[in-house]
């Protein structure tokens, strides 16, 4: 893959008719766009006959079966970008700018790397020579039997652990004896910028009279990039909030080397593209609410998508803002954010009268932004309520600032958790191993205590998405008391465009690397969320499929919501983000990086 990235365009495509001269043909030769669809159908099943087929010539008897499994998913995949319903719905063809290529009516030059790199790599697929699979690759325990077997097999499970952990060695955790130091000075530069003292940063109401908002203290604290100043400046001009409390800040690279920050960074500074296209969204009045949520709010305060659980709303800010929250359309600066009871008992009268909720999250914004005495209440009314088995909290205060995480306000949880009737969880939202510190192990300690459970919800971003990065996350979670929950696709928004992966990354990081962890450390879900509909999973080709690459290279996917076996569902059609994009911008960003390793990334589909 690495070579092929340095092709020209006319290299590329002359490579794209190599991997299948006859498709070619068929392209070329047709006497039109219909008659080259109808024969490349042909085509195409004549292949799927003869891979399964014993009576086969002995070509494709000898190819093994992994390999004609591949061959198969990628026939279905390409039938599915040339039916004439596909293009349709997407409103654009691949077939006809192949046809177009194949007959020099569109100059190579005109084409896109990522578009032509999908084809290439689709038609080795179906030709079985995807690379993925030779003879020499077959174990060699699987030839043994008995003790030398055994011996063998602990080879292989061994070069796959080591290899793990070797690149667990390339990547940092906030618990590393060096970073914990580092970050120590960092605390005490914002101390004394801040004039404060050791009890003012371990209270929470200090963090959250402090929050940074503005570029100048940030220039006065930390180094920035051209480019993040320009991001921030935008921000500042067009009322972008951002917020970054002093504790977190302090988690930050001081003098933004880029050794081990970069996810971090990455989730609180507004970059110029995120602006940009925030501001263009709003321009043109663009709906920002990508999840629908308007269309399944029954009442102010509440969103439900689910038959018994329902999301909670008492408060529409948090102390730190990520730049890619999918609420970025309703979270305000804090400090013209307000909780109004009236709307919560609103609410807690519609959830006491639908029997059907036994389950309320609690989020926002983030609820642990409000005072212990607001919270008491809120979880008391919740807890009141005869049919509600369990109350989540989603937060992200273990993250943000987990000073906030008192004795007094533990006390208030663990008089709500009464284990056989009602349980108390926690929700989280940690997004890199660098994130977890002595700091929020002590509050995890906290929690743990009083005998509840908490979970993490990751979201799958560029900056976490390297081979085995999101392992270690799930490792040191898992060791300091947190389950991983769910991994989410990044919601996919304009203005989010800097952040998203593609989804067939998501499959291939839960197929390659989350698959050598043991089970208790890798309990987390792969899903993407449906707009209006909620959470469809990524295991599962049945759920989702490719129905057409656009002239970007960009896979539109047609999504089946999780309703779809009950009511009559439209699916959801959505564009993904380039895989030749993303692999090009890892290449670049990351010079030690062996590009080769993602290369299966084009067969998960």
């Amino acid at each position: 893959m690495k070579e092929l990235l340095q092709y020209d365009k006319k290299r590329l495509l002359e490579t794209l008719w190599e991997c299948d001269p006859h498709i070619y043909r068929i392209l070329k030769s047709g006497n039109s766009l219909h008659d080259a669809r109808s024969r490349m159908m042909d085509y195409l099943n004549s292949i799927e006959r003869r891979l399964f087929n014993i009576y086969s010539d002995k070509y494709f008897q000898k190819i093994n079966l992994l390999e004609r499994n591949n061959s198969k998913e990628c026939i279905r995949v390409f039938k599915n970008i040339i039916r004439s319903e596909n293009e349709h719905i997407t409103g654009f063809s691949a077939l006809n700018l192949l046809y177009r290529a194949a007959r020099k009516k569109t100059s190579p030059y005109k084409l896109k790397e990522g578009f032509i790199f999908e084809f290439i790599y689709l038609f080795k697929g179906i030709n079985c020579d995807s690379g993925l699979y030779t003879e020499k690759d077959v174990p060699a325990f699987l030839k043994l039997d008995g003790l030398e077997a055994a011996n063998e097999r602990m080879k292989s499970l061994d070069k796959y652990a080591s290899n793990m952990e070797e690149y667990f060695k390339k990547y940092r955790t906030g618990l590393d004896i060096d970073l914990i130091e580092e970050r120590k000075l960092n605390k005490n530069i914002i101390m004394r910028y801040f004039n404060a003292g050791e009890s003012d940063w371990q209270d929470y109401k200090w963090h959250l009279k402090n929050i940074i908002h503005d570029i100048d203290t940030l220039k006065a604290l930390v180094k920035l990039d051209d480019d993040e100043i320009k991001g921030l400046e935008l921000a500042g001009i067009n009322g972008i909030p951002f917020q970054i409390t002093p504790y977190y800040l302090s988690l930050f690279d001081m003098g933004n080397t880029g050794k081990y920050d970069r996810a971090i960074r990455a989730q609180v500074l507004p970059g110029v593209d995120y602006c940009t296209n925030y501001i263009q969204s709003k321009k043109k009045g663009t709906n920002l609410d990508f999840m629908g949520e308007r269309s399944t709010s029954p009442i102010n305060g509440i969103t439900r998508r689910y038959p018994q659980i329902l999301i909670l709303k008492p408060f529409d800010s948090c102390p730190q803002i990520c730049v890619y929250c999918q609420r970025n359309w309703e979270v305000t600066d804090i400090r013209e954010a307000v909780f109004s009871r009236e709307t919560m008992e609103n609410a807690l009268r519609w959830i006491r009268d639908n029997p059907n909720i036994t389950e309320v999250l609690i989020t926002g914004g983030d609820p642990l932004t409000l005072n212990d005495s607001i919270l008491d209440w809120l979880l008391s009314e919740v807890a009141s309520i005869e049919h509600i088995e369990r109350i989540r909290l989603g937060t992200r205060i273990l993250v943000t600032m987990p000073q906030r995480i008192t004795d007094g306000f533990v006390e208030i949880l663990g008089k709500y958790h009464e284990l056989g009737k009602r349980e108390i969880a926690i929700i989280t939202h940690f997004e890199h191993s660098t994130e977890l510190t002595p700091d929020c192990l002590a509050a995890l300690k906290k929690l743990k205590k009083s005998c509840l459970n908490i979970y993490n919800q990751q979201v799958f971003t560029y900056y976490n998405s390297k081979k085995y990065e999101s392992c270690l996350l799930r490792k040191v979670l898992k060791k300091s008391g947190i389950d991983p929950y769910y991994m989410f696709n990044t919601k996919g928004k304009d203005e989010t465009i800097d952040y998203r992966v593609p989804i067939a990354r998501i499959e291939q990081e839960r197929k390659e690397e989350a698959r050598f962890l043991p089970g208790l450390a890798r309990t987390d879900e792969p899903v993407f969320n449906v707009p209006r509909l909620g959470k469809s999973h990524l295991r599962a080709w049945q759920d989702h499929e490719v129905i057409m690459v656009i002239e970007d290279g960009k896979r539109v996917y047609r999504f089946y919501p999780w309703e779809s076996k009950f009511e009559l569902v439209d699916p959801y059609n959505y564009t993904d983000v380039s895989i030749y994009d993303y692999i090009k911008r890892l290449n670049d960003d990351y010079e030690n990086l062996d590009i080769d390793e993602y290369s299966s990334i084009w067969y998960y589909f």
